[in-house]
């Protein structure tokens, strides 16, 4: 072969190999996904849940929670129910979280009831362009920086607040090192039950900041009314499949036990309630794909990271935002907050994260109206 006919084969290869490299890393590269909720059609949802009790012993109560917000993003349209106990509509007396309570005779050897609410609801996204002061009473915003059982804001939780927000000086940038720190610093535990509890200074003081939705973002919310932001979790149930394809983000409408899923809130100045949800990032990285992502640059996880600090996908409903919630005529103790179906009989309190222990059921439909 001529040293002609050689350069010229050498050359041929390296060219090829230079437009074919970039096909195969195309192919090879995870692929950049999106995530980008904007406000803008409402979408209506009728919400079912079915309370069975299979072992009735002497007086047996219910409590369900029943949707109480009304916003910018979602409208609690209307509820209705049947049982063949007393029911009626009553409210935490605090928070004004609303909740079906029902009591069944002694003696009743199959208890059940029945609660369907229409909400609507639609995607939020802050436009952090338009700064314009947004007004809000003073004492309402006091009230969402007051500690609550589970989130105390002194001690170890202020001293940690005070420096993931060192440097920060607006209430944006305080909101965002904070939103930041709890994404880089915690992680979802799959091993946890339920939506976790939400006691934020064991988790701080153990340093085991692993846990679900009621622990990453009630860190997130403790960690804010530590340093003077006003904030609240909002406690709620996915409905329906993610718009953007992702399968933790979504909920399963013919079967909805286990998408209880509470998400949080952060008041500025200058953008009123903001939406957060360091919770759905750990999820994410955690258990979309295969692997445990550990990069929050990853092109699965970045979409997601981006918005969920401003904004989040309607296909959810919040129930309330109570905390330290006292079940009315209720024989055990207070709740950390209300989010799942309660029963009591006259020997014990059910097990709520166990949905077949008293068989209740949760189905959505979405509506065309």
């Amino acid at each position: 072969m001529t040293t002609a006919r050689r350069r010229f084969l050498l050359n041929a290869a390296a060219v090829s190999a230079a437009y074919t490299w970039p096909q195969v890393q195309a192919q090879t590269a995870p692929a950049q996904r999106q995530f980008n909720p904007q406000p803008g059609a409402w979408r209506t949802f009728e919400v079912t849940t079915r309370v069975d009790i299979q072992q009735a012993e002497g007086q047996t109560r219910v409590w369900l929670p029943v949707p109480s917000i009304d916003s910018d993003w979602q409208r609690s349209v209307a509820s209705q129910y049947a049982s063949n106990g007393q029911a009626r509509m009553n409210s935490d007396a605090v928070y004004g979280a609303r909740l079906l309570q029902v009591e069944f005779t002694p003696g009743e050897k199959k208890p059940w009831v029945e609660l369907t609410s229409r909400i609507q609801t639609r995607n939020r996204a802050v436009d952090w362009a338009a700064n314009k002061p947004v007004r809000e009473d003073a004492g309402n915003l006091k009230f969402w920086t007051q500690p609550t059982a589970l989130l105390p804001t002194d001690g170890i939780v202020r001293q940690t607040a005070l420096e993931a927000t060192r440097g920060a000086k607006t209430d944006v940038e305080k909101a965002r090192a904070l939103y930041d720190w709890v994404v880089r610093n915690s992680w979802r535990e799959p091993k946890v039950r339920g939506c976790g509890e939400g006691d934020i200074k064991t988790m701080l003081e153990t340093g085991n900041l692993g846990g679900k939705c009621a622990d990453i973002n009630a860190l997130y919310v403790g960690l804010c009314r530590a340093v003077g932001l006003p904030a609240r979790d909002v406690y709620g149930l996915r409905l329906a499949p993610s718009a953007f394809g992702y399968k933790e983000l979504s909920g399963n409408p013919a079967s909805l036990k286990g998408a209880q899923h509470c998400r949080a809130e952060v008041w500025l100045k200058d953008h009123g309630w903001v939406a957060a949800d360091p919770a759905d990032v750990a999820k994410v990285m955690r258990l979309e794909t295969a692997e445990w992502i550990k990069d929050t640059q990853h092109p699965v996880v970045a979409p997601v990271n981006r918005a969920l600090f401003g904004g989040w996908e309607g296909n959810w409903l919040g129930w309330n935002m109570a905390h330290d919630v006292a079940l009315p005529g209720a024989q055990g103790p207070r709740l950390g907050f209300l989010m799942y179906p309660v029963c009591e009989t006259a020997d014990e309190r059910l097990d709520s994260y166990s949905p077949d222990a008293f068989k209740y059921q949760i189905t959505a439909r979405e509506l065309t109206v």
